[in-house]
């Protein structure tokens, strides 16, 4: 067996070296979070506009290309799902208070399964290592996903934006700490 440790790894050499990058784009990141926590309806409104303009798009894509599909019904399915996802783009652009409604509700099923999925896990691998970890966080999920249900919609113009500036300044804190402990290694 070769040498596996941090200082000869590959992987961990080019780390290092984008350490900087790491930082900058993590207080980046952490910046951006704190400003979607401090103004949740303008970053659930962005939120939106922002998988609009992704469904618009790619459905558009997806519609050009199904007419390169060969045979009626793989033709008529690519056709169907390009029709939808445009149909969604457009919805969320030109509804995006309607459409932070229907992106909360569909994020509140989402941390639901989620939820479900992440408490069987942690059931199914007890006592091993980690599965405290798990259980936690199939428990946020859920929490998460009970919040949504309750308040759902009345809390659909800053839901989005509140748990997109968490994410973001959760990772942007990760990035920061990984930055700082490569420069140390």
């Amino acid at each position: 067996m070769g040498d596996v440790s941090l200082g000869n790894d590959v992987f961990h050499t080019r780390l290092r070296a984008s350490a900087s990058w790491l930082l900058w784009l993590g207080l980046a990141m952490a910046a951006l979070g704190i400003a979607a926590i401090a103004f949740p309806a303008v970053s659930t409104l962005a939120a939106t506009l922002f998988v609009g303009w992704v469904f618009l798009i790619s459905g558009t894509l997806m519609l050009a290309g199904s007419f390169s599909i060969h045979g009626t019904g793989p033709f008529f399915g690519a056709l169907l799902l390009s029709l939808l996802s445009v149909a969604a783009g457009a919805f969320l652009l030109f509804n995006p208070l309607a459409g932070a409604v229907a992106l909360t509700l569909l994020v509140g099923v989402l941390f639901m399964f989620q939820s479900a999925f992440e408490l069987t896990l942690a059931f199914a691998i007890r006592p091993m290592p980690g599965w405290v970890g798990m259980l936690i966080s199939g428990i946020a999920s859920l929490v998460l996903a009970i919040v949504i249900a309750a308040g759902w919609p009345a809390i659909s113009g800053m839901a989005l934006g509140i748990l997109f500036g968490v994410n973001f300044l959760s990772t942007g804190i990760g990035y920061i700490f990984v930055s700082r402990s490569v420069k140390s290694v």
